[in-house]
């Protein structure tokens, strides 16, 4: 099967299916008894990551258990840092942690090297496109630059990033000359993801709704429409959409202005606002996590009413975050047998 006949590729360019294409953020995750099994062979989350084998085991994990019409790589926004030298770790119960950002630091970044660094991650997405039901859509992604920079800044995340905005207005050469450099080594990364098999991209930009309007533009906004115009004058047929959470205000700027072929809505973005969107461009999305959480009658109110919502254009249901580890396998198994109509 051609890239461009799988049910999310369809969507993608434009096409609205008699039902749309699910698949879940975070879908491989510690919500899977399976999942874990496979995370307790790697020393830590990195080399997680870096392992083909295990990368593979548990994207595959999920399209198994639920079929799912989309994969999505198992990776994290923080190989691309680690890739030009960066210095990143992930600690148990905090999660990732990088050295604070420092013209020091930046000026060793190295774009030679992250490449040769992501080469195990490039071989999960070849081995995943060889092993999925040819019908099911491949994902990759990365981090948008300033989600990825927000956690530099203090070397972790803070309440509504409150070092990074400060940072952002304290030093804004020091955050630009990052950004510059995440843009170009995740350009590069996403292009390789897309030669390696990836059906589309996603540009995860999960802290962008904490900026004011003229950081939005600069930080949100700007980076992205660089990643993507470079993206596209190497691959112009890659597909790519964005996620900036939190952000339903902005949305039609974001949609306007940084070139994405659709855009990924979280649970707070208002049915109208949705609506008109999707006139624009296709839109994913965007039940609430929590209803996921809680199953029975919550969950299957929000799985209808996104349905309702998004029945009359091109639409990728999906949550409006990713599911979290607290969530029961067999409400995630109702939602897509509901979703695909066999429920």
């Amino acid at each position: 099967m051609k890239a461009q006949d799988r049910a999310l590729v369809r969507v993608l360019n434009g096409e609205k299916l008699e039902r749309p294409p699910i698949w879940m953020m975070r879908q491989a995750g510690r919500y899977l008894p399976e999942y874990r099994a496979e995370r307790a062979k790697a020393p830590n989350f990195l080399d997680f990551c870096y392992n083909p084998d295990l990368a593979t085991e548990v994207t595959l994990q999920p399209i198994r258990r639920f079929g799912f019409d989309a994969a999505i790589l198992f990776s994290d926004i923080f190989v691309v840092p680690d890739g030009l030298g960066y210095p990143v770790r992930f600690e148990e119960g905090r999660g990732p942690v990088l050295e604070p950002l420092s013209a020091k630091l930046v000026n060793k970044l190295d774009q030679a090297r992250t490449m040769k660094h992501l080469e195990p991650v490039i071989e999960t997405v070849s081995r995943l496109r060889a092993e999925l039901p040819t019908e099911t859509t491949l994902l990759g992604f990365c981090g948008a630059p300033w989600t990825v920079a927000c956690y530099s800044v203090a070397g972790h995340t803070t309440q509504d990033q409150t070092a990074a905005r400060i940072g952002s207005y304290t030093d804004p050469v020091l955050l630009q000359s990052f950004i510059d450099h995440l843009v170009d080594a995740s350009a590069t990364y996403l292009i390789a993801q897309h030669d390696a098999g990836a059906d589309a991209l996603q540009i995860f930009d999960t802290w962008a709704g904490v900026l004011d309007d003229l950081g939005f533009e600069r930080w949100s906004i700007a980076p992205t429409k660089a990643l993507i115009a470079k993206v596209k004058a190497e691959r112009p047929e890659a597909k790519i959409i964005g996620f900036p959470k939190a952000s339903a205000a902005r949305l039609h700027r974001f949609a306007d202005e940084t070139g994405v072929d659709a855009l990924g809505l979280d649970w707070s973005v208002p049915a109208d606002v949705a609506q008109a969107l999707q006139q624009k461009l296709p839109v994913q999305g965007n039940l609430d996590p929590m209803r996921l959480v809680a199953g029975g009658l919550a969950l299957d109110e929000g799985i209808d009413y996104v349905l309702d919502t998004f029945k009359n254009g091109p639409h990728i249901f999906n949550l409006g975050h990713g599911v979290t580890p607290q969530t029961n396998p067999d409400h995630v198994a109702h939602m897509v047998k509901r979703v695909q109509g066999r429920d």
